[in-house]
């Protein structure tokens, strides 16, 4: 199978109509239970889906890999978009989606719950280390099994 990566090259500073920012986010959820379901058809549709949401939403994807238990993002945002309201927007609209499009994962392993753990890992980058948090992204398929070594 063919690994798909999807990386963007982010400009320094972006504008809006009162502020110039770089703010950048590494964000990583984590499936409910730690269960593998993040590979297939259900990585390739998290894969199409996230960068939707993104532009949707006025955010920019920068990097995203999505492993068997668990997702993550790099991604540019507005001053006014607070980090957690990123992950909560994209965990709930990718929850309902998902079960949606893949009903039997809903009632064989999350039985009635959400698909995301309740908690994120949340961590943020500037310039300099932006190409560092999209090495490690890019780098998650190496590890055998797919777990933060961290």
């Amino acid at each position: 199978m063919t690994t798909m990566k999807t990386i963007r090259m982010q400009t320094l500073t972006k504008t809006t109509a009162h502020s110039v920012y770089n703010l950048n986010y590494h964000i990583v959820f984590v499936t409910k239970y730690r269960n593998k379901v993040l590979f297939g058809a259900v990585e390739e549709y998290m894969k199409a889906q996230v960068p939707l949401l993104c532009e949707r939403y006025g955010w920019e994807q920068l990097a995203l890999e999505v492993m068997p238990d668990h997702l993550h993002l790099f991604v540019s945002a507005p001053p006014t978009t607070a980090p957690n309201t990123i992950a909560r927007t994209l965990k709930s609209i990718l929850t309902v989606s998902v079960f949606r499009q893949f009903p039997t994962l809903k009632r064989k392993r999350f039985w009635g719950s959400g698909l995301w753990s309740d908690g994120c890992y949340y961590g943020s980058a500037g310039t300099v280390s932006a190409a560092t948090i999209q090495r490690y992204i890019e780098n998650q398929t190496s590890k055998p099994d797919g777990h933060d070594s961290d």
